[in-house]
């Protein structure tokens, strides 16, 4: 007997009695017929198909007038009685429930007699704490002090020591928790009755040159990768493809190791997960990134085993090392639909679209279309003709071309919409990307975006976000006029930086340069992002490098002429790079030139002193005799005495009869004069010796 798939039997079923049915109802009402099935792919026998086929061909077959009437009488009978007995239990429940809240109360009451509790931040000043235990400044630092603990009022101690110091008052402590500014401006809830169905939105990841872009090109019939430096995509593209009437949206995140963050907000804003995976090389490390992103992230992942097409291409080895990290395939007795396809010949592209569909069928995406919008800035840059331009994912209500909107620190009047096809629209709703204009500045890619009351309202909350976001990059950023951190660098004196400015095309590849070039930093060196920025590089970004002696990493961007001409000046390092590979390489040779160079000696001759000669003015000069190698003027020297070193320092002078020179080669005699030393004897040995750097 031959076997059917779940999806494939609604098909069958849909056409036999011509009403469209879902796949959950079908996989419900194959459980009720004993029948097991995990999900919509789920395969099951041609005789229980038949089974289901002629049930619905039953149930949807015309049937007597009078049934339902009695159905319906005997439920409105049952609805009479049951609404008695509910009207006496919710008596019975409010009566339990008000003793309950009466005990609590009364036991709550008795605790906060004996035990006080208050909320503090991670970090709180002395005089905020002495304020919230009702006591005076000067006794809380005098606790310290006996700690050991030398504090004012307005410095700040963290959460354990707090927590120590409010035990000694009988209070017990909580940590509060963050309050997100945006959320909590504005939050609401959306009512069940309001929601209605959205387009999926579904995230391509996987490693560095598996066929992602190229993947979505067969999708698309465009050709996106040629765009690319390199062939390698560095931003995240957002484009809308309607398959049999219904809307996807396809995000294409990075697959190089340097742009994690953005696989993680692709992850983060996604229903649907599609891992592309190459046939002809497997997982990879960047595979496995994209797997836990999308596990952390509850996202329900597709394989498409992509490269086909090529000779060397094993499908089989793809589906065992997914194995190792829980991705079990369908036809191996698992879960996760795995898709073997062909960017290039598009071999299998129809049914990983299917594949798509039946997922988003099984999810029941809903949202709610008629509120004020609310989403998640997906990729931002600076235009040069249009100002701030952000590519924004709305993930419920409507966003309207003039709704005013507030973005993380950002704000501002939305002045134009543009959909994925450059094409303006008036308004979008969930899961639909679009490019907004009339932002005041690049917001930070990831940001969540929100549509305020009013301009006033956006500013006021933005401010609000600033100032929040200054606090915090004070308390993180150490203090260079910090006398512990001070004494600590000059003790050591090994600390240096390399201070780098990064300007970009968008603002998810500034984050990405910054991550990647700060973690090539070592004991030695540091590497400090003092600027990332958006768009061209400018005179300012030149002079804050030459003020800070940075050097400017461009990243997709030119310099302007007049920054061009003042970088020269002020002899500033521009570096420019369209990959971000050769902007890692030239850095990690720049940083070997920071490093403190390493010496080694190397003897260059011995001399012996066979004579000494007293100069009134000058010292005592040895009269010697060059046994070996050669004595050179600037060398270094060491006097041994009976195998003893009795001097080492630099030849003040080297003399041949009266004249002074350079060098004297073995077998000839010389005068050496010893930098501040007069203490020599005949018989001593003289090694001559020169410090040369190692190349790193």
């Amino acid at each position: 007997m031959g076997k059917i798939r779940v999806h494939e039997l609604r098909k069958k079923i849909s056409e036999t009695i011509k009403k469209d049915i879902e796949n959950k109802e079908l996989i419900e009402k194959l459980l009720e017929f004993g029948i097991e099935v995990k999900s919509h792919s789920s395969s099951i026998e041609e005789k229980d198909a038949d089974l289901i086929l002629e049930f619905y061909v039953e149930e949807n077959s015309p049937k007597e007038e009078k049934e339902p009437d009695v159905e319906i009488a005997s439920i409105d009978n049952k609805q009479q009685k049951s609404n008695k007995k509910d009207k006496k239990s919710k008596k019975n429940k409010k009566e339990d429930k008000k003793e309950k809240e009466d005990m609590i109360n009364e036991n709550v009451q008795s605790e906060d007699d004996d035990i006080k509790i208050i909320q503090i931040e991670k970090t709180i000043t002395v005089k905020e704490l002495a304020e919230k235990l009702n006591t005076t400044s000067s006794d809380l630092v005098m606790r310290l002090m006996k700690r050991g603990v030398m504090a004012n009022l307005n410095q700040e101690i963290d959460f354990e020591l707090a927590s120590s110091i409010c035990e000694e008052f009988d209070v017990l402590t909580e940590e509060a928790e963050e309050i997100d500014i945006l959320e909590e401006t504005f939050k609401d809830d959306d009512d069940d009755e309001n929601l209605t169905e959205r387009p999926p939105v579904v995230v391509v990841m996987g490693h560095v040159d598996h066929g992602k872009t190229s993947l979505l090109d067969s999708i698309r019939k465009s050709r996106v990768t040629e765009k690319e430096a390199g062939g390698i995509t560095q931003h995240i593209g957002a484009y809308t493809v309607s398959i049999d009437n219904k809307p996807i949206t396809f995000l294409d995140t990075p697959g190089h190791e340097a742009f994690t963050a953005m696989r993680m907000r692709g992850a983060s804003v996604t229903d649907i997960a599609i891992l592309v995976v190459a046939a002809d090389d497997g997982v990879m490390p960047q595979t496995i990134e994209a797997i836990n992103h999308a596990k952390a992230a509850g996202v329900e992942i597709i394989v498409a085993i992509n490269k086909i097409d090529k000779e060397s291409a094993n499908p089989d080895r793809v589906k065992q090392e997914l194995t190792e990290y829980g991705l079990l395939a369908e036809d191996w007795g698992g879960d996760t639909i795995c898709v073997p396809v062909s960017a290039v010949s598009k071999e299998g592209i129809d049914n990983l679209l299917e594949m798509i569909i039946l997922v988003a069928e099984m999810k029941e995406l809903k949202a709610n279309h008629n509120k004020k919008a609310r989403g998640t800035v997906i990729e931002a840059k600076l235009d040069k003709g249009r100002g701030s331009v952000a590519t924004v994912l709305v993930q419920s209500g409507t966003l309207k071309v003039g709704d005013p909107v507030v973005a993380g620190s950002t704000y501002g009047k939305i002045r134009a919409m543009m959909n994925d096809k450059g094409q303006k629209v008036k308004s979008a709703g969930p899961s639909i990307p679009v490019e907004i204009l009339g932002l005041s500045e690049v917001p930070s890619a990831g940001d969540s975006f929100y549509v305020a009351k009013s301009d006033k309202q956006a500013r006021q909350v933005a401010e609000a976000v600033i100032a929040k976001d200054r606090v915090d990059m004070i308390k993180s950023t150490p203090q260079k006029v910090s006398l512990d951190d001070l004494f600590t660098q000059i003790q050591s004196g090994n600390m240096k930086e390399l201070n780098i400015v990064i300007k970009a095309d968008v603002q998810g590849s500034v984050e990405a340069v910054r991550s990647s070039l700060e973690k090539l930093s070592n004991e030695e060196v540091r590497i400090r992002t003092i600027h990332g920025g958006v768009g061209a590089i400018t005179e300012s970004d030149v002079m804050l490098a030459s003020a800070s002696n940075a050097i400017i990493i461009g990243f997709n961007v030119r310099p302007e002429n007049t920054a061009k001409s003042v970088a020269e000046d002020q002899k500033v390092d521009v570096r420019l790079y369209r990959v971000i590979y050769n902007a890692i390489e030239d850095i990690n040779s720049a940083m070997k030139g920071l490093l403190d160079p390493v010496y080694e000696e190397k003897v260059i001759g011995h001399a012996e002193i066979r004579q000494i000669f007293k100069a009134s003015g000058v010292g005592t000069i040895g009269g010697s005799y060059v046994t070996d190698g050669k004595i050179i003027r600037n060398s270094q020297v060491r006097i041994i005495r009976n195998g003893i070193v009795v001097y080492e320092g630099e030849l003040a002078a080297l003399r041949r009869f009266k004249d002074d020179v350079k060098e004297v080669n073995s077998g000839y005699e010389c005068g050496l004069l010893f930098n501040k030393f007069n203490d020599i004897k005949e018989g001593d040995q003289v090694e001559a010796f020169i410090m040369e750097q190692i190349p790193q």
